[in-house]
């Protein structure tokens, strides 16, 4: 947890200081504020000047092919959720740590297949680590 946490600032401290638009949404931010853990008050802070993506009707309807599909858990505020609106926006990236149902590699074509089907974006679905400019395992 603590390398995945400095992973994450310092991914997040090298985006939002380059050229690309870092953005989130109010589901990534309630997600935030109702979970309990350490450096809750931070995470918040980290997302405070973001621009949010709007959460519009037309991802709902998405969300519910998601889980119809079997594509993502049946909780509508989740996971679901969190791929639907990047994927809507049309998002070049959707970073997360969750490995499970997100950044699986396993699931990236049925994410495909289920997104060009609803004739929406497909994020590249990563973690923080996968985006850092670094390589630790090769310092020489």
């Amino acid at each position: 947890m603590v390398a995945r946490r400095d992973w994450t600032r310092r991914w997040f401290a090298s985006a939002v200081a380059g050229p690309d638009d870092v953005v989130t949404s109010l589901a990534t931010i309630a997600e935030l504020q109702a979970g309990e853990f350490p450096g809750k008050q931070d995470a918040l802070e980290l997302f405070a000047d973001l621009p949010l993506l709007d959460l519009i009707d037309d991802i709902d309807a998405i969300v519910n092919a998601y889980i119809a599909r079997q594509l993502m858990p049946k909780d509508p505020g989740g996971d679901a959720l969190h791929l639907a609106v990047a994927s809507f926006h049309r998002c070049d990236f959707l970073v997360t740590w969750n490995c499970k149902h997100l950044a699986n590699a396993n699931k990236f074509g049925h994410i495909r297949q289920v997104n060009d089907i609803l004739g929406i974006g497909n994020p590249i679905l990563v973690t923080p680590l996968e985006l850092l400019n670094e390589n630790p395992s090769h310092d020489n």
